[in-house]
């Protein structure tokens, strides 16, 4: 199985940027696909972003498209969501999830598709 762990959280003003960080161990040199998600108070977690193995496919919640980028690293273990021109309403807990299934064949926005979950990391905007 994968572990995974964000780290990258904080507090920022609006219009600032903040990268979020995804780092995997344990069987990571098996192919996975990995997706960030968000929870607000009171919220139900909804999609942030996916991003595929090989790093070539991305997808966005509308609500980011334009202002966020996942990517991943040389090394693929780790994955990393750049977000900038943050807003207030971006306040919240932020997720990273993974797993084995391939990017093509899971609904990626969909948080019970994935296996693996990290604690999460807090994210607050202020106005």
């Amino acid at each position: 199985q994968v572990q995974v762990v964000e780290s990258g959280g904080g507090l920022v003003q609006a219009g600032g940027s903040l990268r979020l960080s995804c780092v995997a161990s344990g069987r990571t040199s098996s192919s996975y696909t990995v997706g960030w998600f968000r929870q607000a108070p009171g919220k139900e977690r909804e999609f942030v972003a996916a991003i595929s193995w090989s790093g070539g496919s991305t997808r966005y919640a509308d609500s980011v498209k334009g202002r966020f980028t996942c990517s991943r690293g040389n090394a693929k273990n780790t994955v990393y969501l750049q977000m900038n021109s943050l807003k207030p309403e971006d306040t919240a807990v932020y997720y990273c999830a993974a797993t084995y299934r391939a990017y093509g064949s899971i609904r990626y926005h969909l948080p019970y598709e994935y296996t693996y979950w990290g604690q999460g990391t807090q994210v607050t905007v202020s106005s």
